[in-house]
């Protein structure tokens, strides 16, 4: 069918209408790879209740904003959603994308939005790929876009280039060690913002009897930047990747690293998390942090302490909660620092019994956002500002209505870009009541 694409909407597909046979009402397409303005021919994929899934098999009326590839998997690989549009089009996809999804919350009177980018490559301190024979040859990749296919890669542009360069020294190593070739099913590697440490970490179904320390060893003749590494063997409970349940094999040399962002230092243990973008976490921890002091800061889902770290600089005392506060007590260490190992939502229940009440309360959750319950019990707590930094533009909005209900304004807004050539936006909220 031929198509005009009008929008382009969350996920990355463009968004067109057609006419639906026999009825009088049109239907929605949606078109990935696609970009507002442009005309394509395009093929159903999947047809749903309310709305058709195509593919694209040519543009026919292109926008001003395509722009080739960087990388030849784009487009087969699952990992990227907008390497065909120019960086300063990708930024305004995003910018549109979050204005409708609040507005469709409800949110009707945002304040003016802030756009905040770094480079659009090279960008990301952590990779995690699978790892397979292929051809009787050891490769790594990632996943076919829409499948549980491996796909193996030969680039990654939007990784640190250490990071690739570290999954070419495991190929061209790992065929002195057969037994750790054919265990090893996926591979992670985590750099510092300056590419000078690294960690890795191999996800086996079960572990060699020995050899890890020499298999080490051997990368880092190669790669002197290797620190530490460790195994992760994969147990599975049931059918699917979610019954993987992870125990702790084999390690070597550092547990860590140390990660500087802009003044401070961080200890950041294999496998923990830490913000993806070596190039604009600088500017996220200000667009949080900066010009906020007083007596008492909360930092909910600290993480391991990227905010409350600086925030303990400002604040004569910072809480910060954390479900498992390994990382964070080990950074938040001092007077007036207390790092509490608790879920957001407990913590809240027995703060609101208590009468002690924070100037500030940061907030970042995963992709589920706080919740609903969340939201009530900061509504009883009534703190001055609250910063809420979210991944995920529609539970943004969800949280943000509620707040927004119970009396806070949505003072600033501000779209970080934390993924570039990718759909996933980075936002950071303001509430002041």
């Amino acid at each position: 069918m031929k198509l005009s694409i009008e929008k382009v909407v969350y996920g990355g597909a463009g968004l067109a209408h057609v006419e639906a046979s026999g009825a009088a009402t049109r239907e929605i397409v949606f078109v990935p790879f696609t970009l507002p303005g442009e005309v394509v021919e395009a093929e159903v994929a999947d047809t749903r209740d309310n709305f058709k899934d195509a593919a694209l098999r040519h543009v026919i009326a292109a926008s001003s904003d395509r722009i080739a590839p960087q990388c030849v998997h784009f487009g087969v690989c699952g990992g990227c959603q907008y390497q065909h549009a120019s960086y300063d089009a990708q930024l305004r996809l995003k910018q549109s994308i979050l204005q409708e999804t609040l507005e469709r919350a409800g949110l009707n009177s945002l304040p003016a939005m802030q756009v905040h980018a770094a480079q659009p490559w090279e960008y990301r301190n952590r990779i995690r790929l699978r790892v397979a024979m292929v051809d009787w040859e050891l490769r790594v990749g990632y996943l076919r876009r829409g499948s549980s296919e491996f796909l193996p890669v030969q680039m990654c542009p939007i990784a640190a280039p250490l990071l690739w360069y570290a999954a070419e020294t495991f190929l061209q190593r790992a065929g002195s060690f057969p037994q750790w070739a054919n265990a090893t099913q996926e591979i992670e590697f985590f750099t510092t913002g300056d590419e000078q440490k690294l960690q890795m970490t191999l996800f086996v179904s079960s572990q060699p009897v020995k050899g890890f320390s020499e298999l080490c060893e051997a990368l880092c003749e190669q790669l002197p930047q290797l620190a530490g590494a460790g195994v992760q063997i994969m147990e599975t409970s049931g059918r699917g990747r979610k019954s993987l349940r992870m125990q702790p094999g084999a390690t070597w040399g550092a547990a860590g690293l140390n990660y500087t962002v802009a003044d401070e230092t961080y200890w950041v243990s294999r496998g923990s998390f830490f913000q993806v973008n070596r190039a604009i976490v600088a500017q996220l921890t200000e667009l949080v942090c900066a010009g906020r002091s007083g007596r008492l800061a909360w930092d909910l889902y600290a993480g391991v302490g990227l905010f409350s770290r600086i925030l303990a600089s400002q604040f004569a005392e910072v809480v910060a909660v954390e479900a498992a506060k390994g990382d964070l007590e080990t950074n938040l260490r001092g007077p007036g620092r207390r790092a509490i190992a608790s879920t957001t939502v407990e913590f809240l229940r027995q703060a609101v019994l208590e009468r002690d009440r924070p100037e500030l309360i940061v907030m970042d959750p995963p992709r589920a956002g706080v919740g609903s319950e969340v939201c009530a019990l900061l509504a009883r707590l009534k703190a001055p500002e609250v910063v809420y930094v979210s991944c995920d533009p529609a539970t943004l909005g969800r949280d943000l209505r509620a707040m927004v209900d119970s009396g806070y304004k949505l003072n600033q807004l501000h779209l970080v870009d934390m993924f570039p050539q990718t759909f996933h936006q980075e936002t950071v909220a303001v509430l002041r009541l």
